[in-house]
């Protein structure tokens, strides 16, 4: 699955880009024909329906030449969103201090779910120390299958 969702990035983050928007991440969630590719784009200023609308229009014509993902499936676009999505350490830094909840791809002492408060980044090791209610504990960021920001209200 990985794969296919970086084949993805480096075919439409130069688009995006030129678009003046950011490619925050990808998302494919394959269920036959119900699959999902799920783009989530972002800029300055927040996105907007009209955002997600005219990028939609140019990734479904790129994928149209390209077809990226064999099958059929349903683009969309959207912006991060209030509990916005960690996709890479970049995200972990500048988020660093705040509240997440997080599911790895294996369990960790027969935990696959953590939520805490990012303590720190190690690029060298490529992990992030969670401060969880039970303590710290050092994660392994290839190994993290879905993060979001926790809504603090």
């Amino acid at each position: 699955m990985a794969k296919i969702t970086d084949k993805i990035i480096d075919l439409i983050n130069p688009v995006i880009g030129d678009m003046g928007y950011e490619l925050v991440g990808v998302e494919y969630v394959a269920s036959g024909k119900h699959s999902i590719l799920r783009v989530y784009i972002d800029i300055d200023n927040g996105i907007g329906i009209e955002d997600c609308e005219k990028v939609s229009r140019q990734l479904s014509a790129i994928f149209d030449v390209e077809d990226p993902i064999s099958g059929q499936y349903n683009l969309e676009v959207s912006s991060p969103g209030i509990e916005r999505p960690l996709f890479h350490i970049g995200h972990y830094q500048r988020f660093l201090g705040n509240d997440i909840k997080l599911r790895m791809v294996r369990p960790i002492d027969g935990q696959r779910k953590f939520s805490g408060t990012i303590g720190s980044v190690s690029e060298v090791n490529n992990t992030i120390e969670l401060v969880t209610e039970l303590g710290p504990v050092t994660l392994d960021i290839d190994m993290i299958e879905k993060a979001n920001l926790v809504a603090d209200f």
